[in-house]
């Protein structure tokens, strides 16, 4: 990382110019103890560079504090209205855009969203804090436009302004389009499902394409947004597929991979079958085309991805956004860099793009229009398609402040909003990771959840070591790392932290920003993943495996989150990141819940048993730390807890969850009474299994057991 370091003068010094050059570090030392001493004995400081470099270097960090470099883009005008983008009425649309270096800008309509020659071309005006803009005082409804920009004696490419509300074919022209026609019928009445307590989500995250276009799903509309829509389908073998087995499933959001519009599918050639996750963004506030049943009209993506939405609501269901403001798809081509080259994304000290995402840039979330764009683009989601949260890729590359205004403006809007992310970045950023969103920042974002790499590896094994085992394998110095995970990442004196394998002390404030899960889109299925680092287990043993591990998920505190699929132990055949693996590696395959029925009854009855039981979803720190006792923890191998006093109103006095790691039964003592035993190792009946009353329990191997007091 590339910091700045001040004090509070600054004085040339050729022992500080060498570290430059030497460590990258940029800084100024006018009174520090080492180099004056050394300049004022007149001893050139690089003859004991060797010997006093360490040292200085611990008392410069100790001595100095970090700035954010100096940009080049700070003396760029900010523009404080709201109008950007494109309004349209019949009578009169508008078109304003951010270019604050330009000479010229031009405004270019067209009849279609490709071919075909612009039917005008308009000079627009310059006006205050680095706008453009022009007005057409007729109506142009379904019109496709671009916009072009003069700086610096060059034209930059022809595009869509960055708040386009609609595009043509492959996103590459702008459309003007009536929103109010975009809604579906009934959309004025669309309600959201009632949510209490953000601790009460059950994320269910899937691909548009993967849940409806394998062959055996039953859907009419195949990898399209209107196949989520769909009721009453069935596989061959008369399994509930798509939208109604996700409603049988129990789980309360699903959460969309990207559905903005991206850039690495070509929607002119359907027959192609492309495939992506979508991680490669092109226009922000535009749906994905090749998810429309008609990309080539701006209006059907629109209609259709509010279709997809009301649907899920009048099915009991929430919509979470998965969205990528970290990086665009190109940089030297991105829509940001046709209208102020350079300035949306952070650069390295030599001037070239920085790659904290891994993807070849990185955005700048802390300027002030990059922020505003932001800010503006999460709203309009929210509001023009009631959306009902943002899951936020690689959000540590995000400044702090960003994120805390995102959510103050969201939350404004709609208190029940979810926002998440990932609590990390994927390279080094030369932006300070004090200030950035990463999971060690939990406590300073408001209302914002990060996912627990710390229970995810507790549970399978570490995500860069595919061999290395969990705890559900039987890796016993893993033990503590779940426990961290139950607690939701919250404070609590019975964690050795020290044990912990990613996090060295509690990073969530309270239970909500923690995300509990085990398996998602990335890396490979929680069921490869267990066969790979455990390659001499049986079948049989390897869904002990996977039942056990999503036991812990959903009995843990905080947000519970599942990948789609893994409910009838998907799998992409040991490929990992599969986001351009064809169909055939994706796809759910849905003869898989027929052959996995008793894997989905499991997973159902443990979700119903979570949403039916409030002391697995506790509200606060302090409810945790007051209910939730860890007992009995001398055996490895072994987590035993007990939820006690009627937790968070639950209707079960006393809980006893008892998690079994190792592969051999276990007997253990549990407390005095009498137990009723209401999930196994294959069955969850709230009703009773058994009854428990001599104050021992025995509990097979790789298995959870969940008991309540009478």
């Amino acid at each position: 990382m590339i910091l700045k370091y001040q004090t509070a003068s600054f004085v040339n010094c050729f022992f500080c110019s060498s570290l430059l050059n030497q460590f990258c570090f940029i800084f100024s030392a006018s009174n520090h103890p080492v180099c004056s001493g050394l300049v004022t004995a007149n001893i050139n400081p690089m003859k004991y560079f060797k010997i006093i470099s360490g040292t200085f270097l611990i008392a410069m960090l100790i001595s100095f504090k970090p700035v954010q470099r100096p940009s080049v883009f700070d003396d760029y005008p900010v523009y404080s209205g709201n109008d950007l983008g494109v309004a349209y009425s019949p009578i009169k649309t508008t078109f304003k855009v951010w270019a604050p270096k330009a000479s010229e800008v031009k405004l270019r309509l067209y009849d279609a969203g490709n071919g075909g020659e612009a039917i005008s071309v308009l000079a627009m005006e310059k006006g205050p804090q680095g706008t453009w803009s022009a007005a057409i005082n007729k109506d142009v409804k379904n019109k496709y436009y671009t916009f072009q920009v003069h700086q610096d004696s060059v034209w930059s490419q022809e595009c869509p302004d960055i708040y386009a509300k609609a595009v043509g074919v492959n996103g590459h022209r702008g459309m003007v389009a009536d929103m109010p026609s975009t809604n579906p019928d009934g959309w004025d009445k669309d309600r959201k499902p009632v949510q209490k307590s953000f601790t009460d989500i059950i994320l269910y995250e899937l691909h548009i394409r993967d849940i409806s276009m394998s062959p055996n799903s039953g859907i009419q509309h195949k990898g399209k947004f209107l196949g989520l829509t769909e009721s009453g389908t069935k596989s061959p073998d008369g399994e509930a597929t798509g939208l109604d087995h996700i409603k049988e499933l129990g789980v309360t959001h699903v959460h969309l991979l990207p559905c903005f519009d991206f850039n690495s599918v070509d929607e002119t050639k359907p027959e192609a079958n492309q495939y992506n996750w979508g991680y490669d963004p092109l226009n922000y506030n535009v749906p994905e085309g090749s998810y429309s049943t008609n990309p080539y009209d701006g209006n059907v993506r629109i209609k259709e991805f509010k279709q997809l939405i009301q649907t899920l609501h009048k099915n009991g269901l929430r919509v979470i956004l998965d969205v990528v403001y970290n990086h665009t798809s190109d940089t030297k081509n991105s829509n940001f860099n046709q209208f102020a080259p350079g300035y949306f994304y952070r650069h390295n000290a030599n001037g070239s793009y920085s790659n904290g995402t891994g993807c070849g840039n990185e955005v700048a979330s802390e300027r002030a229009m990059v922020r505003k764009f932001m800010v503006e683009s999460v709203v309009y989601w929210a509001k023009e398609y009631h959306l009902d949260g943002f899951r936020f890729d690689l959000m540590g590359v995000h400044d702090i402040e960003t994120m805390n205004t995102i959510s103050d403006t969201l939350h404004a809007i709609d208190p029940t909003i979810f926002i998440y992310g990932e609590g990390w970045a994927a390279g080094n950023s030369p932006y300070p990771e004090n200030l950035r969103a990463v999971k060690a920042n939990a406590a300073k974002l408001h209302q914002i959840a990060a996912f627990s790499d710390d229970i995810r590896d507790g549970i399978k094994g570490s995500w860069s070591d595919l061999k290395e085992k969990g705890f559900v394998s039987g890796s016993v110095d893993k033990t503590e790392s779940v426990k961290f995970g139950i607690v939701a990442s919250t404070a609590n004196p019975q964690i050795d932290n020290s044990k912990v394998s990613d996090s060295k002390g509690a990073w969530a404030a309270e239970p909500f920003q923690t995300i509990s899960y085990v398996s998602c889109h990335d890396d490979n299925t929680l069921f490869d993943r267990l066969k790979i680092s455990n390659p001499n287990a049986s079948e049989a043993d390897l869904i002990k495996m996977d039942k056990l591990s999503n036991a812990i998920v959903l009995t843990s505190q905080g947000v519970s989150f599942l990948h789609s699929g893994v409910e009838m132990l998907r799998t992409k055949q040991g490929i990992a990141n599969s986001y351009t693996s064809p169909d055939s590696i994706n796809q759910i395959d849905w003869s898989r819940k027929t052959k996995y029925k008793a894997v989905f009854e499991y997973y159902k009855g443990l979700i119903a048993l979570r949403k039916n039981h409030p002391a697995f979803r506790m509200r606060t720190t302090e409810m945790i730390a007051k209910n939730l006792k860890f007992i009995g923890a001398d055996e490895p191998g072994l987590i035993c807890y007990e939820i006690s006093n009627h937790a968070n109103g639950d209707s079960w006095k006393n809980i006893l969850v008892v998690l079994n790691g190792t592969s051999s039964d276990k007997t253990i003592k549990i407390p005095e009474g009498i137990w009723k035993l209401v999930a196994d190792e294959n069955t969850i009946n709230e009703k009773g299994i058994k009854m428990i009353k001599k104050g021992m329990l025995t509990i097979s191997g790789t298995s959870a057991y969940v008991l309540h007091s009478l």
